[in-house]
């Protein structure tokens, strides 16, 4: 099955999704299921979040456990999912020293009391019949093991939440242009969105991609702890998505947003990508030597580098309106592109260094 193909669901199907499924998905419905949410310092979104996952999981039907795992907060993150638990027997805090994304989740899902899992970010919302989807119409697709969520990013008045909304509808146009139950794996891996924020998969399946997950870098909080980990995934099983199974995206505000999230994303781009996809490691390191030509053209010849830099800023919201953008990411495109591949290149300096280093002393422990 190609991530092309809209396989139709089973309706007569009875029994787990395969041999292999873990024992909750009994008869034609999922009944038990573990949500684990990594955080750090989002309390003013924890709540938000651990409600719409018990709403949800109420309108399903599910015996839900819900694992927060505070990642070394200083703000009252910890406390307000204190509040949460004692209101609600089903939710847990488990709490460690800040040591990352990806070793949060690990955390959380060792912790984990049922077979299945749920993956969630605190700024990702579960929409209110998006369990239920999962739950009833799931075990209809029998080859399906791992699903990623479909995520819309909310974009009402957050120009820098539209701007990252309009570089997913070119990146992952085949899918957004039209959402559809779809499957893909590692041959057209980089042409469906994915990601660990919403992710529903088995929990012994993700321990064991834990595991053998590796990085470029030493640093291990500024790892792709998804794009590299989902890859395996979809060349050992095949990734789904639904628009039934869907959630609803709250990114950071502000200046202060862009640059953080874009000096991060660019890090994280060399790891996920540089010697791992063919396509989009090529166009990492040729878009690397573009943009220091470009950087060099500049320095040398004003006008000419002005007038190139001038075009690319001007591609992007182009690319956007192309894609199916709407007039706010159009928009916020053109106003945020030059201080996104600004930063972002930046962040991509840093990856390489990073990548470099940690391959230096990997060199240097092999000598001793």
């Amino acid at each position: 099955m190609t991530g092309d193909s809209d396989p139709a669901p089973r309706p007569g199907y009875r029994g787990t999704v395969n041999d292999l499924s873990p024992p909750s998905l009994d008869d034609d419905r999922l009944r038990t299921l573990s949500v684990v949410v990594p955080v750090y310092n989002e309390q003013s979104w924890i709540a938000r979040s651990v409600e719409a996952v018990i709403r949800a999981g109420d309108r399903a039907g599910l015996d839900l456990d819900v694992v927060v795992v505070d990642d070394g907060s200083t703000d009252g993150t910890a406390e307000t999912v204190v509040r949460l638990a004692e209101a609600d027997t089903r939710i847990r805090l488990v709490s460690q020293e800040n040591a990352g994304r990806m070793a949060a989740r690990v955390t959380g899902v060792t912790a984990a009391r049922h077979p299945l899992v749920l993956l969630l970010d605190a700024r990702v919302l579960v929409r209110e019949d998006s369990l239920d989807w999962i739950a009833t119409e799931g075990p209809g697709y029998p080859d399906a093991r791992v699903w990623c969520g479909h995520v819309d990013v909310e974009t009402r008045g957050n120009p820098v939440a539209a701007f990252w909304s309009g570089l997913t509808k070119i990146g992952w146009r085949r899918y957004m242009s039209d959402p559809r139950v779809v499957s893909f794996g590692g041959d057209d891996f980089d042409r469906f969105p994915k990601g660990t924020g919403a992710l529903l998969i088995e929990r012994e399946y993700f321990l064991e991609l834990a595991t053998s997950f590796e990085s470029l870098y030493e640093a291990q909080h500024l790892a792709s702890d998804d794009t590299r980990l989902l890859r395996r995934a979809a060349t050992d099983r095949r990734i789904w998505l639904s628009p039934g199974f869907s959630f609803d995206y709250h990114g950071k505000t502000g200046a202060g947003g862009l640059r953080r999230q874009a000096f991060f994303r660019g890090t994280t781009f060399v790891d996920s990508y540089l010697g791992q996809s063919r396509t989009l490691g090529a166009a990492l390191v040729g878009a690397s030597i573009g943009g220091v030509g470009l950087v060099a053209l500049t320095v040398a010849r004003p006008a000419v580098g002005g007038a190139a830099l001038a075009a690319v800023w001007c591609l992007v919201p182009v690319a956007v309106a192309a894609s199916g953008g709407t007039r706010q990411e159009v928009g916020a495109a053109a106003a945020l592109t030059p201080p996104f591949v600004a930063v972002f290149g930046a962040g991509v300096v840093r990856g390489y260094y990073l990548a470099a280093r940690s391959a230096l002393h990997a060199q240097r422990g092999a000598r001793s």
